[in-house]
C-alpha cells in the first residue's frame, strides 16, 4: 500500500510554486509567441519605412538612452509616450512603431524611448532613465510639434509595470509640473511585485524588500492622480488578468478615475497589435483616453 503524497503547499493565493511560475510565464500559454514577436519586428520595420520619424534621438548620455519620435501632422499635438515590454530584459523601442500609425492618424505624436535592460541595469535604473526621458520630452516637445502640457503615457507587459511606477512619480521634485502626465494606458502589466518576486522571475529580477514595495504601483494609490485605462486579454495568464482587476478595484476604492477593458480572444503578445489596430476597441479606447486628460 502506498502512502499518498502530501498536497503541494500554496505559495500565493491558491497557487502552488509550479502554478505561480507558470502564471508568470507567457510562453507557457502562447504556443506561437515566437511567430507573433517576429511579426512585431517585421511590422515595425515596415512602419518605419513608410512613416516620417526621427530615430535614436538622445535623451541622455548613456548608450541606451535614445528615443524614436513619430511626429504629428500638425503642431501643438498631444504626445503619447509608449514604454515597451519584454520581461525587463528583452525587446526595444522598435515595438512602439506598432502604435504609431494609429496615434499619429488621431492627431498625436508617438514617442518610444529605449532604456537599459537586465542584466545591464536593474529596474530602479530603468525607472530613473524613463523619468529623464519624460523630462526630455517635456523640454523638447515643441521641436517635434508636440504640446508639452499634453503628455500621455502607455506601457505593455513589463512596460506597463514601469509606466505604472512612473504614474506615482513626484515630478515636482524634478522641477517639472506635478501633472506632467495626463493619462495612463496600462496593458497586460503587473502592478504589485510581491507575487512576482515569489515566482521564477525572481531568478533574474533582483530587488530589495524595500524596492519591491516602492516599485509596486498598487501600494501608492495616493500618488496617482490621472485617468487610467487598464487592459488585458481573455487569453492572458491568470495573473496577468488578476493584476488589472485588483489594481482597478483598489483605484476605485480610493476614488481614482479608472476604466478596464478586456479584449476578447487576445493573448498577452497580441495586445500590442490590438493597441495599434485601427478597428480595435482597445485602440479606440486608447485614443479616447487622451481626451480625458484635457
Amino acid at each position: 500500500m502506498t502512502t499518498p503524497s502530501a498536497e503541494e503547499p500554496k505559495v500565493y493565493l491558491d497557487y502552488t510554486q509550479a502554478e505561480l511560475d507558470r502564471a508568470y510565464d507567457q510562453r507557457a500559454w502562447v504556443g506561437n509567441a515566437d511567430e507573433i514577436l517576429r511579426a512585431y519586428s517585421d511590422e515595425s520595420a515596415s512602419i518605419r519605412a513608410q512613416m516620417r520619424h526621427r530615430r535614436d534621438v538622445p535623451y541622455g548620455a548613456g548608450d541606451d538612452e535614445r528615443l524614436d519620435i513619430y511626429p504629428p501632422a500638425a503642431t501643438g499635438a498631444p504626445i503619447h509616450v509608449h514604454i515597451h515590454g519584454g520581461s525587463w530584459r528583452f525587446r526595444n523601442k522598435d515595438d512602439g512603431a506598432l502604435m504609431a500609425p494609429r496615434f499619429v492618424a488621431a492627431g498625436a505624436a508617438l514617442v518610444a524611448p529605449d532604456f537599459s535592460l537586465i542584466p545591464k541595469a536593474r529596474i530602479p535604473d530603468m525607472i530613473d532613465q524613463l523619468r529623464r526621458a519624460l523630462a526630455w520630452v517635456y523640454a523638447n516637445a515643441e521641436s517635434f510639434g508636440g504640446d508639452r502640457d499634453n503628455i500621455h503615457l502607455s506601457g505593455h507587459s513589463s512596460g506597463a509595470h514601469l509606466a505604472g511606477v512612473l504614474l506615482t512619480t513626484d515630478w515636482q521634485a524634478m522641477g517639472l509640473p506635478a501633472d506632467l502626465i495626463k493619462t495612463g494606458l496600462l496593458m497586460s502589466g503587473m502592478y504589485d511585485l510581491r507575487p512576482v518576486m515569489l515566482s521564477a522571475r525572481s531568478d533574474y529580477v533582483k530587488l530589495s524588500a524595500a524596492e519591491v514595495l516602492e516599485l509596486s504601483a498598487i501600494l501608492h494609490l495616493e500618488r496617482i492622480n490621472v485617468p487610467i485605462l487598464l487592459a488585458c486579454g481573455t487569453a492572458e495568464t491568470p495573473e496577468f488578468q488578476r493584476h488589472p482587476q485588483t489594481f482597478a478595484a483598489a483605484l476605485r476604492a480610493t476614488g481614482k478615475r479608472v476604466e478596464t477593458l478586456v479584449v476578447e480572444g487576445a493573448n498577452h503578445f497580441q495586445m500590442l497589435h490590438e493597441a495599434g489596430s485601427p478597428d480595435s476597441p482597445l485602440s479606440s479606447a486608447a485614443v479616447a483616453l487622451m481626451s480625458l486628460g484635457d
